[in-house]
């Protein structure tokens, strides 16, 4: 009996008390209803045996007994009150142990079903905290979630007022890391990363990629102290088959721009023996725009910032900033992101290409919106300022043409494109195909006159020489596009 408890718990219990009475046993609630149950044999009871069990629960709770018998012509139902709270804790109101068995009752059996109310009573308390401590995981974890969401819409204060009721309170500045685990092993990671860094980091598991964790750590001081390991870096040494990539240090407001770094990294790290690697110093475009950079964005995202929706079920301004943000970060895999239908994603994702004026199935469309997006998440001041220069985009361009052009003509983006690129300098063939086909494997492989395995394979040997992410979102290829895009109007003008 004891040795049931502890393996197969109440289900265990029931099916072999359904086996010694030669009939069912089951749990039933105080006004009849069968919570649990298990027969011998299927179609071994008579039909009415819910009707004889409630009508016995029934009189057990109107007497108040601590056990009780119902007998028919050829059966006989025994019940057994249980207790699943401790006294003075929750409902004194507990389940029934329920056994109909056939008559005579066999000898020995009542006493039987008296000693087994004790495992039996303990085995449904350990199951009601079980599914309690499930419950307070899963909105701790859903908690967790949300405010990552919030740091990654840029929504800071909110994310602090929702965090201070979990632990531990935001760093600033942070590094954003990304664990990538093996099979089901999060929360063993998970746990390892609590013990490595004694509880400083903020863990998120992914709503998007089912085997990454995500951390907001603490950025490290300038002088570690001596003999100190960073966080990411025991856990890439203590979990055997994990693989994790680190952020350069950026404000808590920049969370965004950090998971960007870190998923990049991880690219890297797939590569590496140490199955670890910290983002490279390349700065992200939003920074070398400058004000005319900036002014672009804000007129580029106007119609958006200013939308009101026609019925109040419609989504909002910020409602569609966040759709358009996941969407360029995850792809299809935004669903998980915003826990919203597929056909809901695509009919907001219509909308914000006709408030836009935007082809958002066209690679350059999908790069001048992410860029606009993070410029405007950029504060002001940290935008690179350069001289006032002559000319302006012709009228009657669109925003996302002729606008975007004049921008990336500029010296700082030129720069800033050629540092990008010259990891590839006369390597370009298989980046520039890849690109001109809308970033698609098929057409691209067709292009360039070989399978679709050897255009991945070729791509998976770019992210490690250009330590960006490619095939998996979030990935690199609006910057890529940018950079391709300013080193063709810097040759032909």
């Amino acid at each position: 009996m004891h040795r049931l408890a502890r393996t197969g718990g109440t289900a265990g219990l029931l099916r072999w008390l359904a086996g010694r009475a030669e009939g069912w046993a089951g749990l039933v609630g105080p006004d009849g209803t069968v919570l649990h149950a298990a027969a011998r044999t299927a179609g071994a009871m008579v039909p009415d045996v819910a009707g004889l069990v409630a009508e016995g629960a029934s009189a057990l709770t109107e007497r108040g007994v601590q056990a009780y018998a119902v007998d028919t012509g050829a059966y006989t139902a025994l019940l057994f009150p249980l207790s699943v709270f401790p006294p003075g804790v929750g409902d004194d109101t507990g389940p029934v142990l329920a056994v109909v068995t056939p008559r005579p009752v066999a000898t020995g059996l009542a006493t039987l079903l008296a000693d087994v109310v004790l495992p039996l009573s303990l085995c449904l308390q350990a199951e009601t905290l079980e599914r309690k401590r499930r419950r307070v995981d899963l909105a701790e974890s859903r908690g967790r979630e949300a405010v990552l969401h919030l740091l990654m819409t840029g929504q800071l204060s909110i994310a602090q007022q929702v965090a201070g009721a979990l632990r531990p309170r935001l760093p600033d500045p942070v590094r954003v890391c990304v664990v990538e685990c093996s099979g089901g092993g999060r929360d063993e990671v998970a746990r390892v990363c609590v013990d490595a860094d004694g509880g400083r980091s903020w863990i998120v598991r992914c709503p998007v990629y089912a085997r990454h964790l995500i951390l907001v750590m603490p950025a490290e001081a300038k002088e570690p102290e001596p003999g100190a390991v960073p966080t990411d870096e025991t856990v890439a040494a203590r979990v055997g088959d994990c693989v994790v990539g680190v952020s350069e240090p950026v404000p808590l407001a920049d969370t965004a721009t950090g998971y960007r770094q870190a998923f990049h990294a991880l690219a890297v790290a797939r590569e590496l023996p140490s199955r670890h690697a910290r983002f490279g110093v390349s700065p992200d475009p939003a920074l070398v725009v400058g004000p005319v950079g900036r002014r672009w964005a804000d007129e580029l995202l106007n119609p958006l910032l200013t939308h009101v929706p026609c019925r109040a079920q419609d989504p909002g301004s910020q409602e569609l900033l966040a759709t358009a943000a996941s969407w360029l970060a995850f792809s299809s895999h935004a669903t998980g992101h915003l826990k919203v239908h597929r056909n809901t994603l695509a009919a907001r994702l219509r909308l914000i290409g006709e408030l836009l004026g935007l082809d958002l199935n066209r690679l350059a469309d999908q790069a001048a919106l992410d860029l606009a997006l993070r410029v405007r998440s950029t504060p002001a001041p940290a935008c690179t300022p350069e001289p006032a220069q002559s000319g302006s985009p012709a009228s009657g361009t669109s925003k996302a043409a002729g606008g975007l052009d004049a921008i990336l003509v500029r010296p700082a983006v030129r720069d800033w494109a050629d540092r990008q690129l010259a990891p590839v300098l006369g390597a370009e063939e298989t980046l520039r195909t890849w690109v001109r086909c809308e970033g698609r494997l098929g057409p691209a492989a067709a292009e360039l006159g070989i399978s679709v395995p050897g255009v991945r394979k070729r791509l998976t040997r770019l992210e490690t020489v250009l330590q960006r992410s490619l095939l998996r979102p979030p990935s690199a290829r609006y910057d890529l596009w940018l950079a391709l895009r300013s080193r063709d109007l810097t040759a032909a003008g």
